[in-house]
C-alpha cells in the first residue's frame, strides 16, 4: 500500500480513493492541484496498483490496512473521503464499519454493484479480459482509446493515460479488485453519527443509481450533475469545475 499525503499542509484532511485498476495519479490528475490548494491531501494506492510486486488480495483486506493508517498517522479521523467508482465502496466500508470517523464521506458517481459470488466470478471473467487484453493488440488499443475519448469526452492526452495506467498492473490484481468488490456487501440505511455522506450523481448513468445510493445511507446529499460516470475526472472544466465546487460546500457542511 502507498499512501502519499500532500497538499495544504494545514489544511482539513480529505483522502482520495482511486477506482478499478486504477492510481491515485492517473485517477485524480486533473484536480490534484486544485483540491490540494484547499486541503490536506492523503492519496492511496491499493495493494497491486501501487508500483511494488504485491497484488491486491480483497476489499476488506485492504480497508483494514486504510483504517490503520487512517489511526496511526490521524488520530483515527478524516475531515473528508472521497472515493472515484470503486473507490467510494471503500468509502462506504470506512463509514459502516466504524473503526474510524470520517466527518464527510463524497462518493463520485460510483455505481455501488453488488452480487453474489457465482454472478461476481462470471461478471469478472467477462470484463477483466476488457480491461487488460486490449494493451497487448494495438487495433483494439487504438479502438479503446476512441471509445473513451467519444464517451467521456476525453482529449488524447488524458486516454492514452488511462490506457497506458491500465497496462501497467497485474490481470490478478484487476480481477481481485473487480471481484471482490462486488461481493463485498453495503448494510440498507447506513447512518453514523456526525459523519455526512454527500454523492455525486452523474445523472446519465441512470436513475436506478440515485434509486441505490438511497437504498444504502440514510438522508445522503445527493447533488445532480449532467454527464457520464465520472466525467468531472475524465472531460472538460465544465464538468470539473461544478464538481470541486460541491465538494468544497460538502466540506463546509455540519456533519449530522
Amino acid at each position: 500500500m502507498e499512501f502519499t499525503e500532500t497538499g495544504l499542509e494545514n489544511g482539513k484532511t480529505l483522502m482520495l480513493l482511486p477506482g478499478t485498476a486504477c492510481d491515485y495519479q492517473t485517477n485524480f490528475a486533473a484536480v490534484l492541484e486544485p483540491l490540494g490548494k484547499k486541503y490536506h491531501l492523503i492519496c492511496v494506492n491499493y495493494d497491486g496498483f501501487d508500483g511494488s510486486d504485491t497484488v491486491f488480495p480483497d476489499m476488506i483486506t485492504v480497508t483494514e490496512k486504510i483504517e490503520t493508517y487512517i489511526k496511526e498517522k490521524h488520530g483515527g479521523r478524516l475531515d473528508g473521503a472521497i472515493g472515484s467508482s470503486l473507490g467510494s465502496s471503500f468509502v462506504g466500508q470506512l463509514i459502516q464499519r466504524e473503526n474510524i470517523h470520517i466527518d464527510h464521506g463524497i462518493f463520485g458517481s460510483p455505481d455501488l454493484d453488488q452480487s453474489g459470488r457465482f454472478s461476481a466470478w462470471l461478471q469478472s471473467k467477462l470484463v477483466v479480459p476488457l480491461l487488460t487484453g486490449f494493451t497487448k493488440n494495438g487495433k483494439k488499443m487504438a479502438k479503446t482509446r476512441e471509445k473513451l475519448k467519444s464517451f467521456f469526452e476525453m482529449d488524447d492526452e488524458t486516454a492514452d493515460r488511462f490506457i497506458a495506467c491500465f497496462a501497467r498492473f497485474s490481470p490478478e490484481s484487476i480481477k481481485n479488485e473487480y471481484y471482490t468488490d462486488l461481493i463485498t456487501r453495503l448494510k440498507d440505511d447506513i447512518h453514523v453519527k456526525n459523519t455526512k455522506v454527500h454523492f455525486i450523481y452523474a445523472n446519465k448513468m441512470g436513475e436506478k443509481y440515485r434509486k441505490r445510493y438511497i437504498k444504502y445511507f440514510r438522508n445522503p446529499d445527493i447533488r445532480e450533475f449532467d454527464m457520464q460516470h465520472e466525467q468531472w475526472l475524465f472531460g472538460g472544466e465544465e464538468y470539473t469545475v461544478p464538481v470541486l465546487k460541491a465538494i468544497d460546500e460538502f466540506m463546509e457542511m455540519p456533519a449530522d
